[in-house]
């Protein structure tokens, strides 16, 4: 589980809003394979709440010019 949600963090730190949600999906799908119901849900529950955040993505600063 905390796994799952390390997985998620991290995605939300790195990809766009789009890939974001695909890779979430992802570790749903697996996560429904090794997690039992009540952590599923939870882990469910968790991404929801990442998805509704504004994205997180650390863009590298503009480069000044002359």
């Amino acid at each position: 589980m905390q796994a799952c949600k390390e997985l998620v963090d991290d995605a939300k730190s790195c990809c766009a809003d789009l890939v974001f949600k695909e890779v979430c999906l992802e570790i749903l799908a697996r996560a429904r394979h090794v997690l039992n119901d009540a952590d599923f849900e939870a882990l469910t529950s968790y991404v929801a709440e990442k998805m509704k955040e504004k994205p997180r993505i650390r863009h590298p600063p503009a480069i000044a010019t002359k």
